[in-house]
């Protein structure tokens, strides 16, 4: 897998401080998205070992909420393989942080056993995951003033709750 960027103390992409990987890779191709490079799988830099410890690291802080995914997309099955140890590393390591995830998928569709992005690791993903934000971006639903998503479609969906009941529950 490659990666595009990675943001320390990021405030736009999920609650409190953050630290942000934008993963490179995504088949969705959305008009007017805000970072078309991260389509192509090849962009960026490889995503290594040390690239883990490097973000592991940044989320000591008590200041730093969590992590986020971005892309590109994380559910892209490439992608998929590289961030699900990844995310367990993350759990194991620092705890108490919260993970936010990014999809231009849907959840109850594309996520779903049988979806098109459903691989064998994707249950462990969406176990790690608190918050997912999931839908495409829709250029006819931009609205600048919502709270972590870039269009009215999309939803903050609260992956504790949905676990529990298989409801999905927005946040925001």
């Amino acid at each position: 897998m490659n990666y595009s960027a990675i943001k320390y103390c990021d405030i736009a992409n999920g609650t409190g401080v953050r630290t942000v990987l934008f993963v490179s890779g995504c088949r969705n191709h959305c008009e007017g998205c805000f970072q078309p490079e991260t389509w192509s799988f090849a962009h960026g830099k490889p995503f290594t070992g040390e690239t883990e410890e490097a973000i592991i690291a940044s989320l000591q802080p008590d200041y730093i909420r969590g992590l986020t995914l971005l892309g590109g997309d994380p559910f892209e099955p490439e992608n998929q393989q590289a961030l699900y140890p990844f995310l367990r590393r993350v759990r194991e390591a620092r705890p108490g942080k919260d993970i936010w995830a990014y999809t231009g998928y849907l959840l109850e569709r594309d996520l779903a056993e049988g979806g098109k992005c459903h691989t064998q690791d994707t249950d462990g993903m969406l176990a790690l995951i608190d918050v997912l934000v999931d839908g495409p971006f829709v250029l006819a639903e931009k609205d600048i003033s919502l709270a972590f998503k870039g269009s009215a479609n999309q939803r903050i969906i609260d992956m504790a709750h949905y676990r529990q009941t298989g409801e999905i529950a927005e946040l925001m």
